[in-house]
């Protein structure tokens, strides 16, 4: 295909190099002289390993070229990739200023040409700019309409310095934020090749993955220094436990808990998260992020809440009351907290659980519901037909079988905050915090 790339910089050259290896014609656009006499002369105007010997390649077959001549660029190209800085302010935004000066020169250059021209945008913007600054900039510059006359997607990057090239080639997948089916299916050409899934999505979503990753990999390296503080002021080898730790690929290093729900609770976490930060405050260590953990959860509880409380109906269904699927333990369960205050704010609240039967709670599982719920014999229902015709808001706290034979009693007139994303709950209004 016929590609442009706008900025030269580190995500351009990679991008630009590894395109143009594929068999893509790539055109460079660079205003900077002295980066594009190195590009023109098959040089690497940044230092990463194996790109120059890539851009020697690329320039000297002729499948990649360089020029300062935006337009011509996008005359002689069916998709342009956006890859301008978006530097932060002082005060964390995103200074946009150098992207969108660019977009206006695509726009502008957009008016001109006959052919369908897909602009993707590969700079790291937030959600909602692309949809509520860019395309209102790429249609006045251009005079065309996006998604009719020229298209419009979101191409986050995922390289990292210094194994760039290799993360090109060898991605775990590739997210597409699309405007429009056909514009999608012009950049998905681009990495057809390429191994890993590629995830078609709305623009947003796509450019909150790149925040995700970021923010997730960033929160990743201060867990592990968190705890090898630790370790270090107990005595501990940090990088054996976290060593040990990795291998886990079952529950540490996957998917499992990476899903939005509602909050966490049981016998262990909140009280083992609760014994780090104890011994982490006993030695004098510091531990932010730990030390965040209980009140975010809590946090998470209280959204559950508002979300209640902002619909002004005083009857409400509880659907599960322990803390997870396929368990009777009610210690310490995000849903008892939420029951607590609700009945404390007055409620008129009913609960339902075919996992839990009270007659079969022993230990310390009975005695901390009695201590939390004094009623709970009031509150547990097995009516379950009676409690749904009865409510106004029903919560479903947890996935379980009885979900399915729920589903066929909702009213339209019935509010469902879902706070673990179970499904269609037409004709009732689905509402959730996640």
């Amino acid at each position: 295909m016929r590609i442009s790339i706008f900025g030269m910089g580190y995500v351009g050259c990679v991008s630009a190099a590894c395109l143009a290896d594929m068999g893509h014609e790539v055109a460079g656009v660079e205003i900077n002289p002295q980066k594009l006499q190195m590009l023109r002369e098959g040089k690497s105007p940044i230092i990463e390993p194996g790109l120059d010997e890539l851009l020697e390649k690329t320039v000297r077959t002729g499948k990649l070229t360089v020029t300062d001549a935006a337009e011509a660029a996008i005359h002689g190209s069916d998709i342009s990739l956006v890859c301008v800085g978006t530097p932060s302010r002082q005060n964390g935004s995103l200074d946009t200023k150098y992207i969108y000066r660019v977009v206006e020169q695509i726009g502008a250059a957009l008016r001109d040409i006959d052919h369908y021209h897909v602009v993707t945008i590969r700079s790291t913007l937030l959600p909602g700019v692309v949809k509520e600054a860019i395309v209102p900039l790429l249609e006045q510059a251009s005079g065309k309409k996006a998604g009719e006359n020229f298209g419009v997607c979101v191409n986050p990057e995922f390289l990292r310095e210094s194994s760039a090239i290799a993360d090109f080639r060898n991605p775990p997948f590739t997210v597409i934020g699309e405007f429009d089916r056909r514009s999608g299916d012009l950049v998905a050409k681009i990495y057809e090749s390429l191994p890993g899934e590629i995830y078609r999505t709305e623009p947003d979503a796509a450019s909150m993955v790149k925040y995700a990753s970021n923010a997730f990999h960033a929160l990743k390296v201060i867990f592990a220094n968190e705890i090898g503080a630790i370790c270090q002021e107990l005595g501990i080898d940090g990088q054996q436990v976290m060593h040990i730790f990795v291998q886990d690929k079952s529950l540490n290093i996957s998917p499992m808990y990476l899903r939005p729900g509602f909050a966490f609770g049981g016998s262990c976490l909140p009280k083992d998260v609760r014994a780090l930060h104890y011994v982490s405050q006993h030695r004098d260590v510091e531990t932010p992020v730990l030390s965040a953990i209980l009140p975010s959860n809590d946090m998470h509880i209280k959204r559950a809440l508002d979300v209640v409380l902002a619909q002004g109906k005083r009857n409400v269904a509880m659907i599960g009351l322990s803390f997870k699927p396929g368990t009777d333990d009610l210690r310490e369960s995000p849903q008892v907290r939420l029951a607590e205050t609700l009945i404390g704010k007055g409620y008129n609240l009913q609960i339902f659980d075919e996992e839990v039967s009270l007659s079969s709670l022993f230990g310390k599982n009975r005695e901390y519901i009695e201590q939390v719920l004094p009623h709970i014999n009031n509150l547990m229902q097995t009516d379950l037909d009676k409690i749904i015709d009865n409510a106004e808001v029903i919560i479903i706290t947890k996935r379980m079988p009885v979900l399915d034979s729920i589903r066929g009693k909702v009213r339209e007139d019935q509010l469902i905050l879902d706070l673990d994303d179970t499904g269609d709950w037409r004709p009732a209004k689905k509402i959730s915090i996640v």
